[in-house]
């Protein structure tokens, strides 16, 4: 638990990546109109929930207005309302709504972590940024030994999950790749993934996620870590 905190508090100071720097504060400084009283974040994104986790939930990168915002993961965003909704619904967390930091929510047997810890222009990281917050992505999720599944937030944070699983001490990554789908699951060590389209309005709002699909993953996340 400590070492975990020691992580999440060394990740804020993390400047490796130039542009994302420059747009994370950027974003804070100018900020949405809607949002004009905040004072936002504008910094790296720390991994949140539950450190006996046995579900971990993978996503690509904090939004720019949500958890660049907030400070915390998938909070204050449509994204992140959907996501929620979902978790509570399972069991997984104590309440629907996650708004800002200190709202009360708290995760159990769940633990969310993005894969590039700032906020990249048009939610769009490069290789070189995922590749300097790979570090930061290894050792948290290294401080979580009970995880047993990882459910990855679309097809970046599944492509993550594999390089992570063998930095972590899985096989190389397989040739083919497994490949992305909603509910796919690819079997290695240390732990199985678990594919779900990720909770953005472009998914939500056409309907090609609706809210019984993403109960559907987290159940079977809860089936396999149980």
């Amino acid at each position: 638990m400590a070492a975990l905190e020691a992580l999440n508090e060394a990740v804020l100071d993390c400047r490796r990546c130039p542009r994302l720097v420059e747009w994370r504060e950027q974003v804070a400084r100018e900020k949405r109109a809607a949002y004009r009283d905040w004072e936002y974040w504008g910094r790296p994104m720390q991994g949140f929930g539950d450190p006996a986790a046995r579900v971990l939930i993978l996503g690509l990168a904090p939004a720019a207005h949500g958890g660049n915002r907030t400070g915390r993961i998938f909070t204050g965003d449509r994204s992140g309302d959907f996501l929620f909704a979902s978790l509570h619904r399972v069991g997984l967390a104590n309440q629907a709504e996650s708004i800002e930091r200190g709202d009360g929510l708290a995760l159990s047997g769940a633990y969310i972590v993005a894969a590039v810890r700032c906020a990249p222009p048009a939610n769009l990281p490069t290789p070189e940024e995922r590749a300097n917050c790979s570090e930061w992505l290894e050792g948290e999720v290294a401080l979580l030994p009970e995880v047993h599944v990882v459910v990855c937030l679309g097809g970046f944070a599944w492509e993550s999950a594999l390089r992570l699983r063998s930095a972590l001490g899985g096989a190389p990554v397989p040739r083919p790749k497994p490949k992305f789908g909603h509910g796919v699951v690819a079997d290695g060590d240390p732990w199985p993934l678990l594919g779900c389209f990720h909770p953005s309005q472009q998914n939500t709002f056409t309907g090609k996620l609706t809210p019984p699909m993403m109960d559907a993953v987290f159940e079977q996340a809860r089936e396999l870590a149980w």
